[in-house]
């Protein structure tokens, strides 16, 4: 084909993008992961002189994300990664958890080839669906050439997989980056880019990620006003190897938390702290008597407990 660019590759995971409503005015009331990547392709337009092929990895509500889909997703992009024809990859994800795959897959992967995740906020069949221009967003990022790395493309927002969070429960513009701000913005199908793409993270065979009912537990408790220990206690007794704890402000934990945590981490439980503020990051100070998770989010520092614990 004239003027050939290559090929790009969307591997659809399900979620709301591929969703059924139960009514074209109902957008509340619907089963995601219904339609299929074909589906989910069909009509849309396409970056000039790419191929797109799509693959099916898995169909699912990504509130129901587990480790086989995840290692599952982090081979098929790796294969495809590694083939010269190949610019980029798309991943559709439903928005539930679609920042910790995106952190997950950097982690594994650290691609040098852009790996984008989007979804939708709104089901397919919604007379107001949000996912077709969100697909042909992340379209146009894996084939820009300029996008590296693992990011989240969502209503014309380009954000890193360290930074990303979604921020609302509804609204389409429901992701942000917190004080980092987007990598760049998509407009009408090119892009404005604002700052470094991601980078980070250990490239690895995919396929030495040991079995999914291998993959190490870790837990995440939170700390509160009136905050108590029985709940890391039980932890240790049913041999959690891992625990983060998702601090007030600069994650302080409260004494009664702390003490449990301390007397976990003296058992041989890696324990790391993060913060529940949605933005800022824990800094860490000499003397600190409970490693902190700089710069991630309770989730991320979770994801990245259990990579250091299964020597990923």
């Amino acid at each position: 084909m004239q003027g050939h660019k290559g090929k790009l590759v969307v591997l659809a995971t399900g979620g709301t993008i591929a969703g059924r409503a139960a009514s074209a005015s109902d957008n509340l009331a619907y089963q995601a992961a219904q339609l299929g990547v074909e589906q989910l392709l069909a009509g849309l337009p396409r970056p000039v002189g790419f191929a797109i092929e799509g693959e099916q990895v898995a169909q699912i509500d990504s509130k129901d994300m587990d480790f086989a889909v995840w290692r599952a997703l982090a081979q098929r992009c790796a294969h495809w990664l590694a083939q010269p024809e190949v610019a980029g990859i798309v991943v559709t994800h439903g928005t539930d958890t679609m920042e910790e795959s995106a952190f997950f897959l950097q982690q594994v992967l650290a691609p040098a080839k852009p790996v984008v995740l989007t979804g939708a906020m709104r089901p397919a069949t919604s007379v107001a669906a949000d996912g077709p221009q969100n697909l042909v967003d992340a379209l146009a990022v894996a084939a820009s050439g300029e996008a590296r790395g693992v990011c989240v493309v969502f209503a014309g927002s380009v954000h890193g997989a360290a930074d990303v969070q979604k921020v609302h429960g509804y609204r389409s513009n429901a992701f942000a980056s917190g004080d980092a701000g987007p990598v760049a913005y998509v407009e009408e199908g090119q892009l404005r880019v604002l700052r470094a793409w991601p980078q980070g993270g250990t490239v690895r065979a995919a396929g030495t990620l040991p079995d999914p009912g291998q993959w190490p537990r870790v837990e995440i408790v939170l700390s509160h006003a009136g905050a108590g220990g029985a709940i890391v206690r039980a932890l240790v007794k049913d041999g959690v190897p891992g625990i983060v704890v998702a601090g007030t402000g600069n994650g302080t934990v409260h004494r009664a938390l702390e003490e449990a945590l301390l007397e976990a981490q003296q058992a041989g439980v890696a324990v790391r702290r993060a913060s529940r503020c949605l933005q800022g990051r824990v800094l860490p100070h000499a003397g600190d008597r409970l490693p902190a998770a700089e710069g991630l989010t309770p989730v991320k520092a979770r994801v990245a407990l259990m990579l250091e614990l299964m020597g990923a």
